[in-house]
């Protein structure tokens, strides 16, 4: 992805979290790419990005429409990735982790401790992270070599929040922000040291667990899943 475009995945995902673009909106390439500062290549790339994370959805003639959804959908799509990437990391575990592919969660493990190694985060990092969160458990999911897990968790990630690749920064609390990044990256650590030392059941616990903590991240802000509008307005994910 070029950075032109993971600015506006991350811009536009951010305007539909914070109420800019409603639900039932029409969103249009030519007014968002100027509202943004951007040509219309990037915006034009992106809505089918957020279409796919369940943000936008097609409109009857043609272009995009922001997608209402409910705090049920969320929380229900949040539990079934946990429970399907645990099934994931069972297997990778169980079956040994190979040189690649250790070599390769190592890689993201560096690039989020280097990330979050000054110890604070800015609006800027979110799309480093969220590309290194995509890498890591599409790692994990690849290695477990099952194309119904895969497909299933595709179809599920269509539901917002519940992929690992919709990240957003409520701007107003880095400072909690990165104390939950943080946490959610020692988490990614613990992962890793179980898969390589066989843990099966603890990789599955942990893999729950991860996928637990976007509710808290929900809740964290002050927000409250009964309430959609509350849900809508902000989500930080894993």
């Amino acid at each position: 992805m070029s950075t032109q475009l993971a600015e506006a995945v991350v811009r536009l995902r951010e305007m539909i979290l914070n109420g800019k673009l409603a639900p039932g909106q029409r969103v249009a390439e030519a007014p968002l790419a100027d509202l943004l500062g951007v040509s219309r290549t990037p915006v034009r790339q992106a809505l089918p990005l957020l279409a796919q994370e369940g943000l936008l959805v097609e409109n009857e003639t043609r272009g995009y429409v922001v997608r209402a959804f409910t705090a049920a959908e969320i929380t229900d799509a949040i539990d079934i990735r946990g429970a399907l990437e645990a099934l994931a990391g069972h297997r990778v575990a169980e079956r040994g982790v190979s040189k690649a592919l250790a070599r390769d969660l190592h890689s993201c493990l560096d690039d989020g401790d280097a990330l979050l190694a000054k110890r604070r985060i800015e609006e800027s990092d979110e799309a480093l992270y969220a590309e290194m969160n995509v890498r890591f458990h599409g790692l994990i999911l690849e290695a477990a070599g099952s194309a119904i897990l895969t497909t299933a968790l595709e179809r599920n990630s269509h539901v917002p929040f519940a992929g690992p690749q919709a990240l957003a920064f409520d701007g107003t609390q880095l400072d909690r922000m990165y104390d939950h990044l943080h946490y959610a990256h020692r988490q990614h650590h613990a992962i890793v040291g179980a898969l390589e030392s066989g843990q099966a059941g603890r990789v599955e616990a942990l893999l729950r667990e991860h996928a637990h903590g976007v509710k808290e991240s929900l809740n964290l802000v002050g927000f409250h899943l009964a309430s959609t509008e509350a849900v809508r307005r902000f989500a930080l994910v894993r």
